[in-house]
């Protein structure tokens, strides 16, 4: 188990480290709201990922609460920015 989460991160970390890269390019270059979003979005849920394979790596139970915590709130974005692109409006 603890070899596939060495692999994981010392193959990872350079493909992580480029998908960052082009989701930033795109986060601030998009032609559109919604892919600067779905950007965003897909910034955050790989940065989650690459926290949980860290926290396996490294054995430890502390680093699980963050990536759960990220994960939530990129949902909660996503909830917010879905409802003002349908009703031009912010708020439950």
């Amino acid at each position: 188990m603890i070899e596939y989460a060495e692999l994981v991160v010392l193959i990872g970390a350079p493909l992580y480290i480029v998908a960052i890269i082009l989701y930033s390019y795109r986060l601030l270059m998009g032609p559109t709201i919604p892919d600067m979003v779905l950007a965003a979005d897909s910034l955050s849920y790989d940065l989650a990922v690459f926290l949980m394979a860290l926290a396996i790596y490294h054995r430890t139970p502390f680093l699980i609460a963050p990536p759960i915590m990220l994960a939530l709130w990129v949902y909660l974005l996503d909830v917010y920015v879905s409802k003002y692109l349908v009703t031009r409006e912010v708020g439950v």
